[in-house]
């Protein structure tokens, strides 16, 4: 080695300024080798020292701010995290290879992880020096006069508590944020991982292993809930994956049936008795603690998807079921069928003795959906979840009857069209006490070749139907509980991906999710320690049996200074306007649109249908919700003015009566056409048709959106029109721009709009009534004019006061 080095050092000498210079993936690794050896020392970065310059800058200029009482809590942040990622950037230097593995593990990247993980720690450099000058920029404008921002108002995570349908604290609402699975292996007592800055919400776990054999609890796992610390709020998850060996061997059958999250058969007696255990022990130390204000979620991403040639499939999951489910199965049909086998057999198509006799093969066949055993099987899919949740829940009230619950149910569970995957999601919201879901977005095209991203990509930057659209339904099945998103995949996930983002797209998102429901959330992942290292699980050779997990490092927040700052200065603005935001989120909506479970499971494309229709009324002004049997059973019929039924054909008689005691009420309902509502679960010819009787019936005799939409605006009572209309020019032939409005104060509205499209919108603001008016932009405190421009994913909130 002493002989090779002199000419390291001549090489090195004679070429370093070549190497720093050149834009070649090969000169540049080489000159990062040569670094890692020793053989020379690299000068101090550029951009470092050009960000460190930065920092100073903006601290001397907080410093003259805070004098005059200017609010510099997100200078703050920002500072916090220029340093951070220059500490990671310094690591991501000083680690090639490491970071290489990681962007190796995510197929995207895969092929070209040698020249990203050498352009990784200067990209992160420049990007923190984008953010220090934007925050410079913006509080320069505050200290000229040139705008005036709101202050902070800081989520306050020792005494936020859980009201009524918000999260409170001093009796104003409150949107805590955080990041799921944050950097596992450190203290939940580190400040440099817990702060306002990436959040402070405590969370820890239930797994199958706090109960020993002997029913004794289980000293390690015992200490890691009985050693949290009681003073941030938090959640706690049940993990459902493993089982310990000593209940596998006293149960052969207990893996049949499993899914990825969920590894053992629900319906397994053992299996219920062992966790019957660790719910009623866990309820019973939660009781009172604040690592529960948000909640116990009872499952991570349940799905029982039990279709031949699904993805689950080749993760072998529910690759077969277990006596236990199919005798249950049996019972289930036997109840369905009133005892009548000769009926079964009818719908089947098949010659079964008894309903013990009952056998089917699963996975099942596509090619039955639309069949009876189709329905049968996925209705009692959905029926046996609801059954495991149910027994969940109530082994934990047993115990500790006020601990809040909800389920992480993956928003394709309703957006998707298929319904083989055991969800029911109306009626896992309405079980629990909390409103539960990982809702996610598309930020752009879908990383995954084989997952069609959507035609919504022609028109729109980003997917903000699975936004909006997720949320409104569950604020109309569930309008009086928190909603919690456990694991929201907004920044980043396992479709979709960007090494550079847009941060405009990062506050379009998060102000849509918090506008239609959102009260919590819980971003996918933080997983750096506060050295810049990986987390201890993504360190090493990466084998999950969750595949997801070893890719989710590279494209993420974790290399993206300017992702990470703007999604918590988002949530600054969002909890500094809460009580406006809150307002706007929680009128009347008085257009409805049916949904049936059961024809969703019997017909293809149901959602992606429902979606076009959607859309066609969400951009006029007026909130939007969903109507069910249930809702319509449960819930004040006053809240709405129209309930449009589109793509809807079969539905149960309990469906079908439910709407027609709505038409004798005095309600109001739009048909598409004479073939709404005209079949039952098992595809049979409905006798039956709805009549006006005191309500109004509208049958279009039509499947036009444009017209179908026209109709349901029609029916909008003029107290529900919205007071304040805004038009826009977007060059398009398409509407992009929504709004929202409502009274505030006397003599005022507020009014959130958001420009969704690709363009820059031309907007025009007037009042229904005619009157003059004035603007007030509420970020800003500036005036604006009736008209003006809202830039591509723009967000405004306005105070317009008549004159």
């Amino acid at each position: 080695m002493n002989k090779n080095r002199p000419k390291i050092l001549l090489i090195s000498c004679l070429t370093l300024c070549m190497l720093a210079c050149s834009n070649n993936v090969e000169d540049r690794a080489l000159l990062t080798t040569l670094a890692h050896s020793n053989a020379i020392t690299l000068p101090a970065s550029e951009l470092e020292q050009q960000a460190r310059e930065k920092m100073n800058t903006l601290q001397t200029m907080m410093s003259q701010a805070k004098k005059v009482g200017i609010d510099v809590t997100r200078e703050e942040t920002t500072l916090w995290f220029s340093e951070q990622f220059l500490t990671f950037a310094n690591w991501d230097e000083s680690n090639p290879k490491a970071i290489e593995r990681l962007f190796g593990y995510e197929k995207y990247y895969a092929n070209e992880k040698q020249r990203l993980a050498v352009e990784l720690p200067d990209f992160e450099r420049t990007k923190v020096i984008e953010i220090l000058n934007q925050g410079i920029n913006t509080l320069g404008q505050e200290m000229r006069g040139e705008i005036k921002r709101r202050p902070v108002r800081k989520v306050d995570w020792q005494n936020t508590a859980a009201g009524n349908n918000i999260l409170v604290n001093k009796g104003k609402p409150v949107f805590p944020y955080d990041y799921f699975s944050k950097t596992v292996g450190q203290p939940l007592t580190n400040t440099e991982l817990y702060n306002d800055h990436i959040g402070a919400m405590h969370s820890r776990s239930l797994n199958s292993f706090l109960i020993n054999q002997d029913s004794s609890l289980n000293k390690k796992q015992l200490s890691k809930l009985t050693n949290i610390p009681d003073t941030n709020i938090g959640f706690v998850m049940s993990w459902l994956m493993g089982i310990p060996d000593w209940l596998e061997k006293q149960e052969p059958e207990i893996y049949k049936g499993r899914s990825l999250f969920t590894g053992f058969d629900i319906d397994n007696p053992r299996a219920r008795k062992h966790w019957g255990e660790i719910l009623r022990n866990g309820a019973k130390i939660l009781k009172d603690k604040k690592v529960a204000e948000l909640g116990v979620i009872l499952a991570n991403e349940p799905h029982w998807y039990s279709e031949k040639g699904s993805w689950a499939y080749k993760l072998q999951e529910m690759n077969g079921i277990s006596s236990y489910t199919l005798n249950k199965f049996r019972d289930w049909l036997s109840s369905k069928y009133n005892g009548d086998i000769t009926q079964l057999n009818t719908n089947w198509g098949k010659s079964f003795a008894s309903f013990t006799d009952v056998d089917i093969e699963i996975p099942i066949s596509k090619a039955l959906k639309g069949q009876p055993i189709w329905y049968d099987w996925m209705r009692y899919n959905m029926d046996r979840g609801i059954d495991w949740f149910e027994f969940m829940q109530s082994e934990l009230h047993a115990v500790n009857p006020e601990l809040d619950t909800h389920i992480k149910i993956v928003a394709p569970s309703f957006l998707g069209d298929a319904r083989t995957g055991g969800i029911d999601v109306e009626a896992l919201s309405t079980l629990t006490t909390m409103v539960g879901h990982d809702a996610k977005s598309y930020g752009g095209k879908s990383i995954n070749p084989h997952k069609k991203t959507g035609d919504w990509l022609t028109k729109y930057p980003y997917d903000w139907q699975s936004v909006s659209m997720f949320h409104d339904f569950m604020e109309s099945v569930a309008p009086d509980k928190i909603n919690i998103n456990s694991e929201s995949h907004f920044l980043s996930s396992v479709h979709w991906k960007d090494l550079d983002p847009r941060t405009s797209y990062i506050r379009s998102v998060y102000w849509l999710a918090t506008l239609s429901g959102m009260d919590a959330n819980m971003a996918w992942f933080w997983a750096r320690d506060p050295d810049g290292s990986p987390e201890d699980r993504l360190e090493g050779a990466l084998k999950f049996f969750d595949p997801a997990l070893a890719a989710s490092f590279a494209g993420s927040n974790n290399m993206q200074p300017h992702i990470s700052n703007e999604y918590t200065q988002v949530m600054y603005d969002l909890n500094s306007f809460s009580e406006e935001i809150v307002a706007l989120r929680e009128q009347r909506r008085p257009i409805r649109m049916f949904y049936s479970e059961t024809t969703a499971i019997n017909i293809d494309h149901y959602m992606t249908k429902n979606k076009k229709l959607y859309e066609a009324i969400f951009f006029n002004g007026t909130p939007l919700g969903y109507v069910t049997e249930n809702i319509i059973k449960t819930q004040d019929n006053s809240l709405w003015d129209t309930v449009v039924v589109y793509n809807n054909t079969h539905v149960t008689d309990a469906e079908f009566t439910t709407l027609q005691t709505y038409l004798d009420n005095g309600g109001n309902v739009i048909l598409d056409n004479s073939e709404a509502l005209s079949l039952n679960e098992y595809g049979e010819k409905r006798q039956k048709k709805l009549t006006a009787s005191k309500g109004k019936l509208t049958i279009l005799g039509t499947k036009d959106i444009t017209k179908i939409s026209q109709a349901a605006l029609a029916e909008v009572k003029k107290s529900g029109q919205p007071k304040v209309l805004v038009s826009a020019e977007n060059g398009t032939d398409h509407k992009t721009v929504m709004w929202r409005v409502v009274p505030h104060k006397s003599d005022s509205y507020l009014v959130n709009i958001y420009n969704l499209g690709y363009n820059p919108a031309k907007l025009n603001i007037a009042l229904a009534d005619g009157q003059s008016f004035k603007v007030k932009d509420l970020i800003t405190s500036n005036e604006l004019g009736a008209e003006f421009k809202l830039a591509s994913e723009g967000v405004l909130l306005l105070e317009i006061t008549a004159q």
